[in-house]
């Protein structure tokens, strides 16, 4: 067979997407490689496909026993074998495993890098025929990436142990550095690079400064999902707990999710959500690296993350079906503050640096006015056209915003003659005329700035800040207070304008709103909902997430074109010969009874 029917037969697909044609020859030449390639752009197969073409097995070394698990459960259902060597198994399920691979039964073997690097599965690897490793999440092996991990940086030992070995390294993110970091600690030969585009044109992007809790903004943008699967991500356990429980008490099915929950816990919550049994899981970062539900239609954030890469790989896991998808950030100047926290206890070394420097960009991304999908880009050494119409900043534009050149002097002022040793909730509370123990003991209520801002709100003053902090016109020193800048100084002096949009000013009028219906394909609701059942009724009979038999995206099809034969089945994007076999009578069927 060659790569085209391969395609078709056991993948459903009739066209490559973008990259993958081409790092799969480069895979299928022995070439090493480098994919930088965005969630959701179809990385797995361009490892998958060529395994089938050539003799051997294929070993992905992958950090996440989750995804693992799920991409070996969709490679059977798909008629393709593959196991995983996990701490999940029993000794003897690992033993049968080692047989089926020495026999040649496997075709694909999923492992971690630390099992990689056990003596007897090094001995194993030895014993076999291997047509080239795959190293999923490479961005692990660098130090200045956001996920460093020890032992991805001993995945030396492939080049060291196994000097012929063809090695393809995957991540969804890297900047410059890390991209040469994975490429030197891997030992890469003359590597071919390449890179997906870094805008995601069905994943539409919006940020606003959180009122109180977020909670209220939270629940108005999931109800106009109806129903659908997400994921909420805050900062920590117990705001998770408190989060998910707010959720359910306004009729949404929520669980948290966190590293202190037991593992059966954590597993029976992942299962549920998976299979469609839960709409939204609440969640550390501890979940959803490498979840590979396809249907996700919104990412939440009720706080600022770190990075703008665990950024990008958190909204990342919506929309993966290529169906149009929403994020949301909920953030707060006290965001930066407590991050700030956490990052001042790090010892003083180029880590610690570039930890602040990247809160500072991720920072300066949520209160940016720039196309949101540009900015991600021009972090990650890309350069690309404002989206138009996929991010909030596009959506409202410039035209709304306003001058407040007057008040930021005001806010100025206020840190200038406070001596610049003070945060800015104190400079604000200063401003306001708020009468604390603090400002009257420090006789701060004598100054000429005293009271001078009681005409808006706090979070307006605070929105304020924000804007002079992404214009450079302050910065944040020791004890996180606020200084200025030589543009601050400008600013006071009259020699700049200052600008901000509205809506910033008017958060009260914030509304985190999502379209009511997110696909505007065309596609017939009712017969949809049918496909659903049906697909929920087969991924229970046989154990596996509904995704794997179908994604939405198939079943939205298959509402639209109606296939009465076999034929007209397989042109449903999605449909290969394998599944069909298993799966496409039981859908043929059910459309026939609607036709009817």
């Amino acid at each position: 067979m060659d790569k085209y029917s391969v395609l078709k037969r056991y993948f459903g697909h009739e066209r490559f997407r973008e990259l993958q044609e081409e790092v799969i020859d480069t895979i299928l030449s022995r070439q090493d490689l480098l994919l930088i390639l965005p969630t959701g752009g179809g990385k797995s197969l361009c490892y998958q496909l060529p395994s089938l073409l050539m003799g051997g097995v294929t070993v992905v070394i992958s950090p996440l026993l989750a995804l693992m698990h799920d991409q070996v459960s969709a490679l059977k259902a798909g008629g393709i074998s593959a196991a995983m060597i996990s701490s999940m198994q029993t000794l003897d399920e690992i033993r049968q495993i080692e047989s089926d691979l020495l026999n040649g039964r496997v075709k694909m073997l999923y492992v971690s890098p630390e099992r990689f690097q056990s003596e007897h599965f090094l001995n194993l690897l030895k014993h076999l025929k291997i047509n080239f490793f795959v190293i999923d999440e490479a961005h692990c092996v660098s130090a200045w990436g956001h996920e460093f991990r020890e032992d991805y940086r001993k995945l030396s030992l492939i080049k060291e142990l196994f000097a012929d070995a063809t090695v393809a390294a995957f991540t969804a993110t890297a900047t410059k550095e890390v991209e040469q970091d994975i490429i030197s600690a891997l030992k890469l030969r003359s590597p071919k690079v390449f890179k997906g585009r870094l805008f995601r044109e069905n994943l539409t992007i919006k940020a606003m400064h959180r009122i109180k809790d977020g909670k209220a903004q939270l629940v108005e943008f999931i109800k106009s999902f109806g129903g659908e699967s997400g994921i909420v991500y805050t900062f920590t356990r117990k705001s998770t707990e408190s989060v998910a429980a707010f959720l359910n008490s306004k009729g949404i099915k929520a669980k948290a999710f966190h590293a202190g929950l037991s593992s059966s816990a954590k597993e029976q919550t992942y299962r549920e959500f998976i299979d469609d049994e839960i709409e939204v899981v609440v969640a550390t970062i501890a979940f959803g690296m490498g979840i590979d539900k396809s249907n996700i239609r919104f990412v939440a954030h009720l706080m600022l993350p770190k990075t703008i890469e665990n950024y990008y790989q958190e909204i990342g896991r919506a929309g993966r079906d290529g169906l149009e998808s929403q994020t949301l950030l909920l953030f707060g100047a006290s965001d930066v503050v407590q991050q700030r926290a956490f990052i001042d206890d790090l010892p003083d070394n180029a880590y610690k640096k570039n930890a602040f420097y990247k809160l500072n960009q991720m920072y300066k991304f949520a209160n940016s006015q720039q196309c949101r999908h540009q900015f991600i880009a021009q972090y990650f050494g890309d350069n690309i056209e404002p989206c138009k119409n996929r991010c909030d900043n596009c959506l409202e534009p410039e035209r709304n915003s306003i001058d407040i050149t007057q008040n930021a002097q005001k806010l100025l002022s206020a840190i200038y003659r406070t001596g610049q040793n003070f945060g800015l909730h104190y400079v604000v509370d200063v401003l306001r005329g708020m009468k604390e123990q603090k400002i009257l003991k420090n006789g701060h209520d004598r100054l000429s700035v005293y009271g001078i801002g009681q005409d808006l709100s706090k979070n307006g003053w605070l929105s304020i800040g924000d804007r002079l902090l992404e214009i450079g016109a302050v910065t944040i020193g020791d004890f996180r207070v606020y200084k200025l800048t030589k543009t601050g100084i400008e600013i006071l002096k009259g020699l700049k304008k200052v600008t901000i949009n509205e809506d910033r000013l008017s958060l009260k009028k914030q509304k985190a709103k999502a379209k009511a219906k997110i696909d505007t394909s065309g596609y017939n609701i009712e017969i949809f909902e049918k496909l659903r059942e049906l697909r929920l009724k087969i991924a229970k009979e046989n154990e596996i997430p509904p995704y794997i038999v179908f994604s939405d995206k198939t079943l939205k099809e298959m509402s639209i074109k109606l296939p009465k034969t076999k034929e007209e089945m397989l042109q449903i994007n999605g449909v290969g010969e394998i599944k069909y076999k298993r799966y496409g009578s039981e859908f043929l069927e059910l459309l026939t009874q609607i036709l009817h």
